[in-house]
C-alpha cells in the first residue's frame, strides 16, 4: 500500500495479473464449462505472455477448446440456430448451408437423422480452409483464418506430395484400398488408407487415416496426406465436400 501526504487512507497497488492468476481462472471457467470465456483467456495469455516458454500449450488448450465447441450446441461465430421446417432433412440443412451432416448430428447431440419440425438446432455455416505445410508435416484446419486445429501427418517421401491449391471432392467411411493388382477391403490390415479418405480434385490424391501411426510426422508416403484414425475421423466430421486444401512446401 502506498499513502499519499496528509492522508490516512491507503491506496492499493495496480493489481499485477500473473500467469499463474490466468491459468486460474481459465481452469474454473473450464470447470463452469464456460468454454468461451476460457477461450478468452487463453488468447489473452499468449498475447500478454508470448515470450513465454507456455505459449505452445495454451495454443494446444484453444484447439481443443475449438473442437468442444464446434461438437456442442453452444452458438459461437460462424453458427446459429436453426428451426427445422416441413420437409426439412439433415442432408437437405447440411446442403443449404455447406456443412456435414455429421456435424449437425454431433453439435445437436442426435442418436439418429429423425429430425421435427419446430426444432431448434445449432448450424455451423462459416467455410472451412484445410492448409497442409510439407516442411513441418502440419495440417491446420482453419476458419476465417483462425486455426481451429492443428494436426499432425505425413506427407510424400521425396516431395510426392504436390503442392498447389485443391478441393475435396469425394468422402469415404471405410475405404477399399485399390492397388495393383489387388483390392484390400476395409477389414485388411493392410489397408493403408484406414477408416477415412477425402480425396482431392486430383486423381489418386487424398488425405486419408492409416494402419501405421507410427508413420505420422514424417515424409513417407506416395503422395497423399496420412493422418491417425482419431484425427481424420474428426476431420471428416467437420469439412464438407467443396473444403479448399491448400498445400504448401
Amino acid at each position: 500500500m502506498v499513502l499519499l501526504v496528509g492522508s490516512k487512507k491507503p491506496i492499493p497497488k495496480k493489481e499485477i495479473i500473473s500467469i499463474e492468476n490466468l491459468l486460474n481462472q481459465a481452469k474454473e471457467f473450464e470447470e463452469k464449462l464456460d468454454l468461451i470465456s476460457a477461450k478468452a483467456i487463453y488468447q489473452r495469455l499468449i498475447t500478454e505472455f508470448s515470450n513465454s516458454k507456455q505459449v505452445l500449450q495454451w495454443q494446444k488448450k484453444i484447439e481443443e477448446i475449438n473442437i468442444k465447441l464446434l461438437f456442442s450446441p453452444i452458438i459461437t461465430k460462424g453458427s446459429f440456430l436453426y428451426e427445422i421446417k416441413t420437409n426439412d432433412t439433415l442432408t437437405k440443412i447440411a446442403k443449404e448451408f455447406n456443412t456435414t451432416v455429421e456435424l449437425i448430428m454431433k453439435a445437436n447431440d442426435l442418436k439418429s437423422d429423425r429430425i421435427y419440425p419446430g426444432r431448434k438446432i445449432k448450424v455451423y455455416n462459416q467455410p472451412f480452409t484445410i492448409l497442409i505445410d510439407k516442411s513441418q508435416n502440419l495440417l491446420f484446419l482453419k476458419s476465417n483464418e483462425e486455426i481451429i486445429k492443428t494436426y499432425v501427418v505425413s506427407t510424400g517421401k521425396n516431395n510426392l506430395t504436390p503442392s498447389g491449391t485443391f478441393k475435396i471432392i469425394n468422402k469415404l467411411k471405410n475405404p477399399t484400398w485399390y492397388k495393383v493388382g489387388a483390392v484390400v477391403p476395409p477389414s485388411s490390415p493392410e489397408n493403408i488408407l484406414g477408416s477415412r479418405w477425402l480425396g482431392f480434385d486430383l486423381k489418386g490424391y487424398g488425405i486419408h487415416g492409416t494402419n501405421e501411426p507410427e508413420s505420422l510426422g514424417k515424409s513417407i508416403t506416395q503422395g497423399c496426406i496420412r493422418m491417425s484414425n482419431e484425427d481424420v475421423e474428426e476431420l471428416y466430421t467437420i469439412v464438407p465436400l467443396g473444403t479448399e486444401v491448400i498445400i504448401v512446401d
